[in-house]
């Protein structure tokens, strides 16, 4: 699985892993903030972006992704910093291989198993005739029958591209994302990782809550937290500036 990536900057490694429905791009501000201190290496994951599409969309696999790109990359180990379900990748990762973490940072995610809250993005999704779309606008408005949110439907409308016989499509894995969708739910296991980590929390996200705290504690028992106020599930494109420096303070300390 030869992942899409991009490297920006000198130093330490520090590998960014995007969420669900998302790519590399989503941290444009970030990388380039985080660029100046250290050797980003922002990555799409497997059914995202420009990597490659495959059947399988379970943690062990794509935290298996991650090792054979640091591989490639030659790197013994690197920071890693991980949203959403590409938190969930980065706990996986550093429960299998806590040699190859030097820093863990989780945005806005806990290590458990969520309940299904995307069915209408998915109907939203499927309901796009790709066929006949004509323009972004015509996919926006067929969207938000399902949609509601405008910067929802915009984050989820990055993923459409024209081809070269200038018709729409999806960078992303549309059906495999749907049909794995109870693995992408799942919880990350194994055992605790001991090293540094950070979990950062947006306050107005109902993502990373209290009711988890003993599993972070089990799996993580050296995690630190902090939470950005005004910030919902995206607190690294809410609250740019204020997100930089928390990482890059953990990442000095």
């Amino acid at each position: 699985m030869q992942l899409n990536h991009q490297i920006h900057g000198s130093g330490q490694p520090l590998i960014i892993l995007h969420g669900l429905f998302g790519t590399l791009e989503n941290w444009g501000s970030q990388i380039k903030t985080l660029a100046e201190h250290y050797r980003v290496i922002a990555v799409d994951l497997r059914n995202h972006g420009r990597s490659p599409h495959s059947e399988q969309m379970d943690y062990a696999s794509m935290a298996q992704d991650i090792v054979e790109l640091m591989d490639q990359l030659e790197l013994p180990s690197a920071h890693l910093l991980g949203h959403s379900m590409g938190g969930k990748v980065a706990m996986q990762l550093a429960l299998n291989a806590p040699e190859r973490i030097d820093k863990l940072i989780v945005v806005d995610i806990a290590p458990v198993q969520y309940p299904a809250h995307h069915d209408d993005v998915f109907k939203g999704l499927f309901a796009i005739d790709l066929a006949e779309l004509g323009s972004r606008g015509d996919a926006d408005r067929q969207l938000a029958i399902h949609v509601e949110e405008p910067s929802v439907r915009a984050f989820l409308l990055k993923n459409l591209y024209r081809t070269e016989q200038k018709q729409f499509a999806w960078r992303m894995n549309l059906a495999s994302l749907h049909q794995q969708y109870g693995r992408i739910s799942e919880a990350p296991s194994g055992d605790a990782f001991q090293g540094p980590t950070l979990f950062i929390k947006g306050a107005n996200s109902d993502y990373l809550v209290p009711a988890y705290r003993d599993q972070v504690v089990a799996l993580f028992p050296s995690a630190g937290y902090k939470m950005i106020d005004g910030a919902g599930h995206w607190p690294h494109a809410e609250k740019p500036a204020q997100f930089s420096r928390i990482v890059l303070n953990f990442l000095a300390d």
